[in-house]
């Protein structure tokens, strides 16, 4: 399936579609982001069951029953105790990813990082730390909440090498070949434009940079029903890509040495209306969360 495909077509009624995706989705996050300001882990972003630990998706959804674990659960399945303790509270609750790419990003001491929609910060902080004081991390987010959040985490974790921009994952307000990695975590798959944010991931790299991100991929072919749904999309599911189509459009923009490896596999049987299977009825498709890489050219 096709990019057009799932935003539903061309021209004007596919701006529609994504201008009202990225309205959803910052809506959903923004909840999340006051609730852990409260000191509460989103309800509404209640954690899809793996049949491999270690990953975990929000699913967006407020009528949602797929399980009881909510996002600081989500956070202790997917970062180490260790890295758990480094950070402020907040953090942790805000955390609504699908894997930990500082586990696979290789960081190194001054090496400038950049996080595509950061959120609450969690993925930044731990980058600071890594890099090093000689380094930087950056994260970009389009939702003023959580931008704000991420600001309190960073002071009150003292972080000096740390900056979070108000963004798009598809435009970054940093110059060209700026930073030496960039992560995500369970965000690319929420852009109606994948295409566009591996290339703008590619401009923003070094030569020789490294692309390292936590998403969620689709084995097999989604349901039209389950692209076509916004909240689903906003909990990672319906716009997630087909694993051979995210790699077909990081080789377009420019990467090589991609990687996709299975981390985890959303099990069967969530329990509520919106919960997805392995098994995606007759399409045969199955929603796994994955760790990508991918190298821009040394001579790029």
């Amino acid at each position: 399936m096709t990019e057009t495909e799932q935003r539903g077509g061309g021209g004007g009624s596919a701006a529609a579609s994504a201008d009202l995706l990225r309205a959803s989705v910052r809506a959903h996050y923004a909840e999340a982001a006051r609730a852990a300001g409260r000191g509460e882990a989103a309800a509404d972003f209640e954690v899809l069951p793996l049949a491999v630990s270690g990953c975990g998706c929000g699913c967006g959804t407020a009528d949602s029953s797929c399980c009881s674990t909510a996002s600081s659960a989500t956070a202790a399945q997917l970062y180490s105790v260790a890295e758990l303790s480094e950070l402020p509270p907040a953090a942790v609750l805000a955390s609504l990813g699908c894997g930990n790419p500082i586990a696979v990003a290789e960081l190194r001491p001054g090496e400038v990082v950049l996080d595509l929609g950061s959120g609450g910060g969690i993925d930044v902080l731990l980058s600071a730390r890594r890099v090093g004081p000689s380094g930087f991390a950056y994260g970009v987010d389009m939702t003023d909440e959580m931008l704000a959040l991420a600001e309190r985490n960073a002071a009150e974790q003292g972080a000096v090498n740390v900056g979070f921009l108000k963004g798009t994952v598809e435009q970054v307000p940093l110059p060209d070949a700026s930073v030496d990695v960039v992560i995500s975590n369970c965000v690319i798959n929420l852009s109606a434009d994948k295409g566009r944010v591996l290339r703008e991931a590619f401009r923003l790299l070094r030569p020789g940079g490294r692309f390292a991100v936590a998403d969620v991929v689709v084995q097999g072919r989604l349901p039209a029903e389950v692209r076509r749904d916004i909240q689903q999309w906003a909990g990672c599911v319906a716009g997630a890509l087909e694993e051979a189509e995210y790699r077909s459009l990081l080789l377009a923009a420019g990467f090589q040495h991609v990687d996709v490896a299975i981390a985890g596999e959303y099990a069967a049987g969530g329990g509520g209306p919106r919960a997805v299977s392995p098994e995606l009825g007759d399409d045969g498709g199955r929603v796994v969360s994955a760790f990508v890489r991918a190298t821009k050219p040394a001579a790029a």
